[in-house]
């Protein structure tokens, strides 16, 4: 189902996808990253599959997307319009609980908003590949933000993601006193966690 609702004042309004398959258990809000919109091949395949799990989706655009501009928004933008996304979803599916994250940028600007203030109700974030630095320009600047987020974290992450060197995303994962869980295909390996005490595998 298409829904409408205001990013900020000064954006307006934007677009959004809402799936709520039978016997939903939870509510993802699913932010897009910088490449391309909520329709993407991407969110919709993880929203069906999302939805094949009873995992509720609430898809949406950016402002910049949804008047078909080339350049994201900027970032007080981007963050009042996770801030926007939540509420609007949490009024459509009240009865379910609420997880907000995203593929790449998306899922960086839901932690930032987070780590600013924390989102209404919003039990953890999932990153769909955590854009950690700027392709060819490794660095962990992007993560410092991260420890005042205060909500467990899943970092769902592939090798060849040029956004996010594991060898830099690992010990930063390692090191958050938050939950926070790092998945991906390196094998033989074990989830990575907070350190002991800090309420892991909640």
């Amino acid at each position: 189902m298409e829904v409408r609702f205001v990013a900020s004042k000064s954006a307006g309004e934007v677009s959004a996808l809402l799936n709520v398959p039978p016997e939903s258990k939870a509510l993802l809000v699913f932010a897009h990253g910088a490449g391309a919109g909520m329709s993407h091949a991407f969110m919709a395949s993880m929203s069906d599959a999302l939805a094949a799990r009873g995992v509720a989706t609430f898809r949406y655009q950016f402002p910049w997307v949804e008047r078909e501009g080339r350049v994201p928004d900027a970032q007080p933008i981007l963050l009042a319009t996770v801030r926007s996304a939540v509420r609007a979803a949490k009024a459509r599916a009240p009865h379910l609980p609420v997880f907000a994250g995203g593929k790449s940028m998306g899922g960086r600007m839901t932690s930032l908003a987070a780590a600013t203030e924390p989102l209404d109700d919003v039990r953890g974030i999932p990153f769909f590949g955590f854009p950690l630095h700027p392709a060819g320009r490794p660095s962990t600047d992007r993560a410092a933000h991260l420890a005042a987020v205060g909500v467990p974290l899943l970092f769902l992450q592939g090798t060849r993601d040029t956004l996010a060197e594991l060898d830099l995303l690992e010990p930063v994962v390692a090191g958050l006193a938050a939950p926070a869980t790092l998945h991906g295909p390196r094998v033989p390996r074990p989830p990575i966690h907070g350190p002991p005490g800090c309420g892991r595998d909640r």
